[in-house]
């Protein structure tokens, strides 16, 4: 494990700035799908979201890939979901997989307001389809559904804006993960608060 006077790197902007980086949001976020009709209904005409391009590509590339049809929805702030259907392509599902890893991969789509999710909750179910959960997280609430294609889709809005203590305590969480993992012991959630405080304690002056 590193020295407890290890220091967490500081962000390199605050939330609300403009970031050092060039990255800006999600251009798309792309998956398989083997039900189109059913993928296409749920987020156009159940969710509302605008399709809005396609393309139509022959087989290229790896000599596995097949002839496919890529198309996307608009999410907000020109950002777009989108997915593959590949022609004569079976479904597939990795038996391996833990389920909580499966449960990790989802997709949280934003809203702005009570009102926004609201809306959407009852979108989702005057549709027929079952929510997964609805949960308040700390800051967040979100419900969850899954897509024709077994895709957990998370739908949130703000409880509170992020603020630089955020980002703050986000680099040493962080940081302390880090630690906890690279040391001989086992990583635990009782570790990582344990190593947390260490460096929280390393940074109030002396």
């Amino acid at each position: 494990m590193t020295s407890p006077t290890a220091q967490a790197r500081e962000p390199d902007a605050a939330p609300a700035g403009t970031p050092s980086h060039p990255m800006r949001g999600i251009n798309h976020m792309a998956f398989p799908t083997f039900d189109p009709a059913g993928t296409i209904r749920f987020y156009r005409d159940v969710l509302g979201l605008p399709l809005v391009q396609t393309m139509q590509v022959k087989a290229w590339g790896p000599e596995y890939q097949r002839d496919f049809v890529h198309f996307f929805f608009d999410i907000g702030n020109a950002d777009c979901l989108a997915f593959f259907y590949y022609f004569g392509q079976k479904p597939y599902r990795d038996e391996n997989l833990p389920p909580l890893l499966d449960l990790g991969r989802h997709v949280a789509l934003h809203v702005d307001s009570l009102e926004d999710l609201d809306g959407f909750q009852k979108r989702i179910e005057n549709a027929g389809l079952k929510l997964d959960m609805r949960v308040m997280h700390e800051t967040v609430e979100s419900i969850y559904v899954r897509d024709p294609n077994d895709i957990l889709i998370e739908i949130a809005r703000p409880l509170r804006e992020l603020t630089a203590a955020d980002a703050v305590d986000a680099q040493i969480t962080a940081q302390a993960l880090l630690d906890v993992v690279a040391s001989d012991g086992e990583p635990t959630l009782d570790a990582l608060w344990a190593r947390k405080a260490e460096l929280i304690a390393s940074r109030v002056p002396a």
